[in-house]
């Protein structure tokens, strides 16, 4: 049985106008295609006034160990893809010749893990899109699930044994202090 499990995706990315002094359009992933020639990169499937659509081929990793997260994900309601964005290090040329645009952006990362997305998140440095999940692939990873997941058992921890009348730092214990304080337990100076 293998640890992991590998299903090309390729990402819908659309170029939307944006109507804004500084910036005058922005690059976001809107959807998630299983059917697609696995050759392409940054392949144009339509243009219009407001908005350019292409499709990046990725790929979506399962992992065994990540099932618990994944089954947190399809019982969601509305289990989802998450795709991380990243700045393109290429000198913003990361398009194909038949886009000839200049891409700011790379799909880094495509996960069914939410546990993961938000470890990105985390960072401030990646953009993580939210996509949902299409019915084929959410068959595919439930059947993933369904092979490898393994309900981790309940460990009870043990509590360290605590000496309460051991003197920590010269400081008297609490309970000491709350009996002295409510007058149960007098001081020598009341005692003389």
């Amino acid at each position: 049985m293998k640890r992991s499990k590998t299903i090309p995706i390729g990402v819908i990315m659309a170029k939307e106008a944006f109507d804004n002094p500084w910036v005058d359009h922005i690059w976001k992933a809107n959807g998630i295609a299983l059917e697609f020639p696995s050759d392409i990169h940054w392949k144009k499937l339509s243009s219009s006034e407001k908005s350019t659509h292409y499709i990046v081929s990725s790929q979506l990793q399962l992992f065994r160990g990540e099932t618990e997260s994944y089954l947190s994900n399809i019982n969601d309601e509305e289990p989802s893809i998450y795709v991380i964005l990243r700045d393109n290090d290429d000198d913003l040329d990361g398009a194909s010749d038949e886009t000839s645009e200049d891409v700011p952006l790379e799909v880094h990362l495509v996960t069914a893990s939410p546990f993961e997305a938000q470890d990105y998140l985390d960072t401030g440095e990646d953009i993580v899109e939210r996509i949902p999940m299409p019915d084929a692939l959410l068959t595919q990873i439930k059947t993933f699930i369904a092979e490898h997941h393994e309900e981790e058992k309940f460990k009870k921890r043990k509590r360290d044994k605590l000496d309460v009348h051991e003197h920590k730092f010269g400081q008297e214990p609490i309970f000491e202090t709350r009996q002295r304080m409510s007058g149960s337990i007098k001081d020598d100076d009341e005692k003389n």
